[in-house]
């Protein structure tokens, strides 16, 4: 994998940084939605210094509200790279399929490339599963979100028979958060009784698991886990995909893929914040992973 990318890489030597920016006069990185801007910016800040570095041009954070800033930005090609959600991404293929190529998936410490959309309510609560959850408050978090929304809206129906995620159904009301942090924390502070976040699974839950929304909330100190319970776990999910704008030079595409894949090995601190938590890194993926995801995105929402 290393070396493939190596020889890649090796075979653009001779187009230097100057000639690069020649073609693009900026790099444009979005961050979806999930934590607030700030934190979002922080995590990401080495990337600016070493794209900047490696491709001789300004490289800036974007960092939208919500997940459709970033899918409208590819689309659009005001945004060069990101690293998307599964669903995330199949809304950008369903709307455009050669808007953007992906090209890494995150590596969990057990080298597996899923995740897991987690259930979870307050321990004081009382509730333990969703069975007792019925007349509660139950919240997603963006429409985009894979684990935040898609998939539970398509398990958890096979899980209560019958039940749709319409408000007065099965949950008393069903609400939108606005993303993975703003879930975690209305659940933390008693807004709503139950949500759905993203997380490897893997580890301890105390410590949020090794990666994921619940392990970022952890290190932001916005919960102690030892207040939060697991009552729901998805089957596993790919995770999303880092992708770049088609359009971009060949030279660009293979610098940039080559930076982050070997960003665990150069910089393992920074590519803790990037990665949201402990993982062995990036390795190379191609859309053949996300034609499930593709396809449920497509019967669920539409685009």
């Amino acid at each position: 994998m290393k070396k493939t990318l190596a020889l890649a890489l090796v075979a653009t030597t001779a187009l230097t940084a100057a000639a690069t920016a020649q073609e693009i006069t900026e790099f444009r990185i979005g961050i979806l939605g999930g934590e607030n801007a700030q934190d979002r910016m922080n995590n990401y800040e080495c990337m600016v210094n070493y794209t900047t570095e490696l491709l001789g041009v300004e490289t800036k954070l974007f960092a939208p509200a919500d997940y459709n800033g970033v899918i409208q930005g590819l689309l659009g090609g005001t945004i060069d790279m990101a690293w998307l959600g599964a669903s995330s991404y199949a809304a950008t293929y369903l709307q455009d399929p050669d808007a953007v190529e992906p090209v890494l998936i995150k590596v969990n410490l057990d080298g597996s490339v899923g995740y897991h959309s987690i259930g979870f309510a307050r321990v004081d609560s009382g509730i333990t599963s969703l069975d007792d959850m019925e007349g509660k408050v139950f919240g997603f978090g963006d429409p985009n979100s894979t684990s935040g929304y898609l998939i539970p809206s398509i398990e958890i129906p096979q899980y209560k028979d019958g039940v749709t995620m319409e408000s007065g159904d099965y949950f008393g009301d069903v609400k939108f958060t606005g993303g993975h942090e703003q879930t975690i924390v209305a659940v933390n502070a008693g807004d709503i009784d139950g949500g759905v976040t993203w997380a490897d699974g893997q580890g301890n839950w105390e410590d949020g698991y090794n990666s994921g929304a619940l392990r970022r909330a952890v290190d932001a100190g916005l919960v102690d886990m030892n207040d939060l319970v697991q009552i729901w776990k998805s089957n596993v999910i790919p995770e999303g995909p880092v992708v770049l704008r088609s359009a971009l030079p060949e030279e660009v595409k293979v610098k940039m893929t080559t930076l982050v894949d070997e960003l665990y090995e150069n910089d393992p601190d920074r590519a803790y914040g990037v990665a949201a938590g402990d993982t062995l890194g990036f390795q190379p993926v191609s859309h053949k992973m996300y034609e499930s995801i593709v396809a449920a995105r497509e019967s669920v929402i539409g685009n």
